[in-house]
């Protein structure tokens, strides 16, 4: 051992060892309980800051405000996920005037050319965030990530019930931890992005435009 590196190690080891310090965490403020109406207005505000357009309906009347919807903007097409209950409601459902539903019945590499070119598409909800104003998406093999991320609009179903104070209050009350999926999603709005400057901007990649269907019963 050099002379250096002995004279460096003597001296620590002459230091008294100092107590362990304690540093207390900051008191994290509670998130405010919200009865059902709040949290509905404070998600509608804080995502439509965030471009995303909210429809309040109720699960008797919201598909005849999304064919009403489809009526006025005319997109080429609607991709759905037949499978889901959804799915099989908005079959039934469908008028021959409406831009045709087209079903996600087969694997990405058989469909890739579809998934680009489609206008628009509707998904279901996990539930959503009021204190931050987001869509909680469970992608399944029935209703993949793609379909949330590939078309123009994208729509999402939300039920009023689902809505939660915050992403701790959803995870403890859906229970979580008890199964989770590979890939959980949490929306706000539009696609968008910054660039150096931190301008943001709405639609560059992914949905140009997201509309949400909140069913209040």
């Amino acid at each position: 051992m050099s002379n250096a590196r002995a004279n460096i190690l003597a001296r620590l080891r002459k230091v008294s060892p100092r107590a362990a310090t304690t540093v207390e965490a900051e008191a994290v403020p509670p998130t405010p309980v919200l009865d059902r109406a709040e949290k509905m207005a404070q998600l509608k505000q804080r995502m439509e800051a965030m471009h995303a357009e909210i429809i309040v309906s109720d699960s008797q009347h919201w598909i005849a405000v999304l064919q009403d919807l489809l009526r006025q903007r005319v997109p080429n097409g609607l991709l759905y996920a037949p499978a889901t209950p959804m799915g099989a409601a908005l079959a039934a459902a469908w008028d021959n005037d409406l831009p045709p539903l087209v079903g996600y019945t087969e694997a990405v590499e058989q469909c890739k050319e579809q998934l680009f070119s489609i206008d628009a598409a509707i998904t279901s909800t996990r539930g959503g965030l009021a204190d931050v104003g987001a869509l909680i998406l469970w992608p399944t093999p029935q209703e993949p990530r793609l379909m949330s991320l590939t078309p123009a609009l994208h729509i999402a179903v939300l039920e009023a019930s689902k809505i939660h104070d915050s992403l701790a209050t959803a995870m403890r009350e859906e229970r979580w931890a008890e199964g989770m999926p590979t890939n959980a999603l949490l929306i706000s709005g539009p696609s968008k992005t910054a660039d150096i400057e931190l301008v943001l901007t709405f639609g560059v990649h992914g949905p140009k435009e997201l509309i949400v269907l909140i069913l209040d019963d």
